[in-house]
C-alpha cells in the first residue's frame, strides 16, 4: 500500500469516527424518558436523569416571565402528597390551566425541579346543552343588571383570540354580531378551537366581559 492510499485511509477513518461519535452522542441525548410519579420525582432520587412525570396542575401555580412558564403539578390519586415544582422554556398551549393534565418530560434537578424540554397537557373533552344559554348579544343587552349574576351563555369562539391560562382574557366569543371577552384560568380541551361553540357558565364583569367558571363544548 503506498502513502496516498494510506493517507485516503486515514482520511475516511477519521471520518467514520467522528460519524460514530455524532450518531452516539445523538443517541444518548435522546434516551428514552424513565416514566416516574409525582411522588417518585418528588423524593430526589432522579436528580441528572431524563423522565417523564404526569400531573394536575396545581390551582393558580403558574407563573410566566418572558418564554418560561413554572407551575407545580400534584397526583390526582393522591391529593396529600409533595406537589413537584416544572420549569418549561417555551410557550404553553391555550389548553393549559388549573386542573389540567400535564405530561412533562425533561431532567430532575439537583434542587428537585423538572426542567421540562416537553409539555403535553390533556383535558377531557367536556359538552354541555345550550338550552336556557343567552346568546352574546342578548347577554350584554341587559347591561348593568346582569353583572354578578350567574347564567349561561353561548357563542362562537373568535378565530385568533385563543390564549394560554394566566393572560388574562383567554378568548372572545361572539355569536356572529356582539363579541364580548371570556376570563378563564380553568383547562380547555384541545377542541375548544377557533370557531368552535361553546356553552361557558360564569357572570358578566363590571368592565363588560366574562368571568367564567366552566366552559364546555356545545353537546
Amino acid at each position: 500500500m503506498n502513502a496516498k492510499m494510506k493517507r485516503r485511509l486515514v482520511a475516511v477513518s477519521g471520518i467514520i469516527i467522528v460519524v460514530l461519535i455524532l450518531v452516539l452522542a445523538f443517541v444518548g441525548g435522546n434516551s428514552a424518558a424513565t416514566t416516574v410519579s409525582v411522588a417518585q420525582a418528588a423524593e430526589g432520587g432522579y436528580a441528572g436523569k431524563k423522565v417523564q412525570v404526569s400531573g394536575n396542575v396545581v390551582e393558580n401555580s403558574f407563573s410566566t416571565d418572558g418564554n418560561t412558564l413554572t407551575f407545580s403539578i400534584y397526583d390526582p390519586e393522591n391529593e396529600s402528597g409533595q406537589p413537584l415544582k416544572v420549569v418549561y422554556e417555551g410557550a404553553a398551549s391555550s389548553t393549559f390551566g388549573n386542573d389540567v393534565t400535564a405530561i412533562c418530560t425533561g431532567h430532575m434537578g439537583g434542587d428537585g425541579v423538572l426542567a421540562c424540554s416537553e409539555l403535553v397537557t390533556k383535558c377531557p373533552s367536556k359538552y354541555e346543552s345550550a338550552t336556557d344559554a343567552l346568546e352574546v348579544g342578548r347577554l350584554l343587552g341587559y347591561g348593568p343588571d346582569m353583572v354578578g349574576t350567574m347564567v349561561k351563555v353561548t357563542g362562537t369562539v373568535v378565530s385568533g383570540t385563543l390564549k394560554p391560562a394566566g393572560e388574562g382574557q383567554r378568548f372572545v366569543v361572539t355569536d356572529g354580531t356582539e363579541e364580548m371577552g371570556v376570563m378563564f384560568d380553568g383547562a380547555l380541551s384541545e377542541e375548544v378551537a377557533d370557531d368552535a361553540t361553546v356553552v361557558i357558565t360564569g357572570s358578566l364583569n363590571s368592565d363588560g366581559g366574562f368571568d367564567a367558571t366552566e366552559v364546555a363544548l356545545q353537546a
